[in-house]
């Protein structure tokens, strides 16, 4: 980009940036239009600071992606707008015959100028809650590696006739490997001696993770309030969300989190199509487990499972993953209702808890 670039270059300057892992596509608008300067920058704070510190106060559009939450942060503190675009409202991008970073880098400018209603903009939490969210998605990455890890485990004994005992992830290393086949345990050892290093780390992960519901976010009691939602989801959720106050309606926290079914409907014809999987993927799988809790025979007796069970009922195996989607959006739903009130959950109507959790309603 060209040091000489002025505020009087032909009015306030929009600029779209195409962001990669090393380097960052660059087009400049004018205020008519016009292609004013294009290049590229490394993607990197230092090399962002140097080039666009010099810039005037401009607008300037990026997708939201892995750079996008210090990049927004460092734009804005330079004195730019910055508009972070949602990636579901870029098709054209993705669906462009001639794809290539300069033409991202120059859609993104135009339509940032045209009207950035249509990019959808996003806004990045804060970076407390982010690391906070790294800290649960982390663990969520290890409890994977360990579950394939005992899967591998026990396919490889069966064909030596051995059939490893049934326990918990959390006691499979100690409990199996009695077990193993003598042969077996130079290749399986090693896996073994993985699992119990896995178990330590999930189990101060956890630990990590309830106290920072305790001390840090008590409003999780709130929603740790519903039989089937624990401190993990809670606090999932409030680190999501971030400001309960940003819904209009507490029912559009279900199309947030993309538990809304799509819609393409023509004159009559209405099918009935997949959700949106828009929003957290996290926090939605988080949730669906919930509803597959809630609506399984151990679980406690509470309207919302009544409830989903009678959508269970209107067919077969598909009815049933309906039933449990149905169920976690609206549980979404309670959950930001227990949130903004700081009520006491009833999980029958007319029949109040005998004793109150010791909650701190937020705000």
């Amino acid at each position: 980009m060209r040091e000489t670039i002025t505020a009087t270059d032909r009015g306030k300057l929009t600029v779209g940036l195409d962001v990669g892992d090393r380097y960052t596509q660059i087009c400049v608008l004018d205020e008519d239009g016009g292609i004013l300067e294009e290049g590229r920058v490394a993607t990197s704070p230092r090399a962002f600071r140097q080039r666009f510190a010099a810039l005037p106060p401009s607008r300037l559009v990026l997708e939201a992606g892995s750079h996008s939450l210090w990049a927004h942060r460092l734009l804005k503190e330079v004195g730019h707008e910055v508009i972070v675009a949602n990636p579901r409202m870029l098709r054209f991008i993705y669906g462009n015959d001639s794809k290539n970073d300069r033409a991202d880098a120059t859609y993104l400018a135009r339509v940032g100028k045209l009207d950035p209603g249509l990019l959808h903009p996003v806004t990045h939490r804060r970076e407390e809650s982010q690391a906070h969210l790294v800290l649960l998605r982390s663990r969520e990455v290890l409890v994977r590696s360990r579950t394939r890890l005992i899967s591998h485990a026990r396919g490889l004994v069966k064909p030596f006739g051995v059939k490893l005992p049934h326990c918990g992830a959390h006691v499979f290393a100690t409990k199996v490997r009695e077990h193993v086949p003598e042969i077996l345990l130079p290749a399986l050892g090693p896996v073994i001696d993985i699992i119990a290093v896995l178990t330590e780390q999930i189990r101060e992960l956890n630990d990590k993770v309830e106290t920072l519901a305790r001390e840090t976010y008590k409003e999780t009691a709130l929603l740790a309030q519903v039989p089937g939602v624990g401190t993990l989801t809670s606090l999932a959720y409030v680190l999501t969300i971030e400001d309960p106050g940003r819904f209009s309606r507490a029912r559009a926290v279900g199309s947030y989190l993309g538990l809304r079914p799509r819609q393409d409907e023509s004159g009559t014809l209405k099918p009935q199509l997949r959700i949106t999987k828009a929003g957290d993927t996290f926090l939605r799988h988080l949730l669906v487990e919930c509803a597959h809790h809630i609506l399984s025979n151990n679980s406690q007796d509470t309207d919302l499972k009544r409830w989903g069970l009678k959508l269970a009922e209107r067919g077969g195996k598909a009815a049933k993953k309906r039933a449990a989607v149905a169920v976690a959006r609206k549980l979404s739903i309670l959950l930001l209702r227990l949130w903004t009130t700081g009520e006491i959950y009833e999980p029958l109507r007319g029949t109040p808890r005998s004793a109150e959790p010791e909650i701190v309603p937020s705000g």
